[in-house]
């Protein structure tokens, strides 16, 4: 009768290739960790910038309505173009990238008043201003 004879395949398998890989990513981790170290430790003094400036409230849309006459309201108050100036660059001076404006005005004003906003937003640095009409759906 023939004899069977067992082998394990773990006992022809060599664990030196599987050891020099272990030892290579851990020199590969070693070394790169120290240039990222030495990144940090060089003495830099960064330049400033003097018209930088950080977002100190949350952008706001403004709205300003106009009526029939042609008056400018700015929170439902009458507002001179003078003070609604003043405030319009506080407001892009606070948010230089997203503040926003929504001009509403009444169908039946003369268009004047509204490019007089549209120039006061161009001239305090606002470029994201928007005329709004009625849904006629």
């Amino acid at each position: 009768m023939a004899k069977l004879t067992y082998t394990s395949s773990a006992s022809t398998l060599s664990l030196t290739p599987l050891i020099d890989v272990v030892f290579l990513l851990l020199i590969f981790f070693l070394v790169t960790s120290e240039f990222e170290n030495e990144e940090r430790r060089l003495d830099i003094v960064l330049p400033s910038a003097t018209t930088a400036v950080p977002m100190i409230s949350k952008p706001r849309e403004i709205v300003i309505d106009i009526d029939r006459e042609g008056t400018v309201f700015l929170s439902g108050q009458p507002t001179s173009l003078g003070e609604l100036q003043k405030l319009l660059k506080v407001a892009a001076a606070s948010n230089p990238t997203n503040q926003s404006v929504v001009i509403r005005a009444d169908r039946s004003t003369a268009f004047q008043p509204v490019v007089n906003v549209m120039d006061l937003c161009n001239r305090s640095g606002i470029s994201d201003y928007s005329v709004t009409t009625a849904d006629d759906t």
